[in-house]
């Protein structure tokens, strides 16, 4: 008897890993019939060319790949020590959270085209700019599910610790960073490729090696089989890296989830909210100035391109031109804005939807997890050219690129949500052989909401640089074609004011979402209210 128990894992398991070689094996055959079908279109390699160029071209691939991977790796160390940093100072000075949170804001959307070339300037040819824009790849998604982690706890463990004298310190230590493993590891997750896709685009701005460096040489040279090769490495790394992290989260993270009580907040008077508001923002905007003067002053920007926040304003009100530019800025933000919404609705609900399909259905993970990291770890460079192939270069497929940048974040977070529903109260309904269906409405779902929420705070900057990046790449159209064509001739005011625009696009949507969560959360986590 023990021994047929004992046998039923092994057999279970070897089942589950025929099924994910099979689906492997189908999607491998698919990828080649299709490549084969659309060869002439120069897009999209077969699986057996790509084998190809990896064998000829692995010694070329092994420098590049320790280049980047070189520069990955500073970077999300810096990176994420640096949200570990802000989350924790956020919490501990709850006043100065809104302010933290939207100065990360506002780093995290600056626009390639425009930190690109100031960074490469600033840091000359060699690794600097690869580790910035890795290190500002991967802060602000791991800042924001730490956030949430972080006051993830029962209001009894708290109460613990002032029972026995102790302050914030304590409690952050002994109970508010064991609360918050689970979230880091998934924000870790998220980052993984996100680092080493980051790398890559500083490659991009002038670097002499690497990855990037290779994918633009190969797209130039219509070397599509190097093209996919290069992809291919880059979403091989961008496995393992999820997996190893996710294998470390698995030993650090043993416990079952709590039930977390916590005391419903006093309601807060309109007035007060309303004073609270306008405080915030007036030491935000003062934030900002002083650090885009002082950066300017620092680092002694020529002015020939560097603006000041009074040259931005006059821009945009229409000072110098009676406002040409502020009007093509506007006209332009309005065609983003069309593309960016609809492209960040679909990559939410794709991504909180399939995490929900993946508890009924944990075998599918197997392949969608790859697929998923695929879709991050790719340079849109290389996915762009085979998305406008197959959809056009309209509205369907700049939306389909958009919402591609927003589903994996999305979906790493609300997996990671699902997981913290407390055991305890799911046992309860399935004493009462309450269906599947059930336990995800009554419990999954509401311990989703925070992670959801986060994902949709932090999702919201990428995908307006996701849309800036393919009104570039892609439709020719919006402020991101805007601004790749006054970066190529030398129009630094119009530039100024398509990045302030930007960057305000981002922070009222995160605006929008913050006071969508708050109203949810109050009633289905309210311990997440700060």
């Amino acid at each position: 008897m023990t021994a047929t128990l004992s046998a039923r894992p092994s057999r279970t398991g070897i089942a589950r890993r025929g099924e994910t070689a099979l689906a492997v094996v189908v999607l491998l055959v698919a990828w080649e019939i299709f490549a084969r079908v659309i060869s002439g279109s120069f897009v999209l390699a077969a699986p057996s060319e790509v084998v190809v160029s990896l064998v000829e071209n692995a010694g070329l691939l092994s420098r590049a790949l320790f280049v980047t991977g070189g520069a990955a790796l500073a970077g999300f160390v810096i990176g994420n020590l640096a949200a570990i940093a802000l989350a924790c100072g956020a919490l501990l000075l709850p006043r100065t959270e809104r302010v933290v949170t939207l100065v990360a804001l506002v780093v995290f959307c600056l626009p390639l085209v425009a930190t690109g070339p100031v960074l490469r300037v600033l840091l000359g040819p060699g690794m600097g700019p690869q580790v910035v824009l890795a290190s500002l790849a991967v802060f602000y998604t791991t800042m924001i599910p730490v956030l949430v982690g972080l006051r993830a706890a029962p209001g009894g463990w708290f109460d613990l610790v002032w029972s026995y004298g102790r302050g914030e310190g304590a409690a952050l230590r002994f109970v508010r960073a064991r609360a918050s493993l689970p979230y880091l590891i998934a924000g870790l997750q998220i980052a993984a490729p996100a680092a080493f896709l980051g790398a890559m685009v500083g490659e991009f701005t002038g670097a002499e090696s690497g990855l990037g460096v290779l994918t633009i040489r190969a797209s130039r040279d219509l070397d599509v089989e190097l093209t996919w090769a290069v992809a291919t490495v880059a979403t091989v790394v961008s496995i393992l890296a999820y997996a190893l992290i996710g294998a470390i989260g698995r030993r650090l993270v043993t416990e079952s989830p709590p039930i977390i009580l916590a005391p419903t907040r006093p309601r807060v008077s309109p007035g007060h909210r309303l004073r609270t508001s306008v405080i915030d923002a007036a030491v935000f905007v003062l934030v900002i100035v002083v650090l885009w003067w002082g950066g300017i002053i620092v680092t002694d920007l020529d002015s020939f391109f560097a603006r000041t926040p009074i040259d931005a304003v006059r821009i945009l009100v229409g000072v110098d031109d009676e406002g040409a530019v502020r009007d093509e800025l506007f006209a332009a933000l309005g065609q983003t804005v069309a593309l960016a919404v609809p492209g960040y609705l679909a990559g939410l609900a794709a991504g909180a939807g399939i995490a929900v399909l993946l508890v009924w259905a944990p075998r599918a993970a197997d392949v969608t997890m790859p697929a998923a990291i695929a879709l991050r770890a790719v340079p849109i460079v290389t996915t762009a050219p085979l998305i406008v192939l197959l959809l056009g270069r309209g509205p369907v497929g700049a939306i389909t690129l958009v919402a591609i940048m927003v589903f994996f974040p999305t979906l790493v977070a609300c997996l990671q949500g699902l997981a913290q529903a407390p055991g305890q109260a799911l046992d309860v309904l399935r004493s009462y052989a309450a269906p599947t269906r059930t336990q995800l409405v009554r419990v999954r779902i509401p311990s989703m909401l925070p992670a959801f929420f986060a994902a949709a705070r932090m999702s919201v900057p990428a995908a307006v640089l996701a849309v800036t990046v393919v009104e570039w790449l892609a439709t020719g159209t919006g402020i991101g074609s805007l601004m790749a064509l006054a970066a190529s001739r030398s129009g630094y005011d119009l530039l100024a004011g398509a990045v302030v625009l930007v960057t305000a696009l981002s922070a009222l949507g995160y605006a929008a979402v913050g006071a969508i969560e708050s109203r949810v959360l109050r009633v289905y986590a309210p311990e997440q209210q700060a």
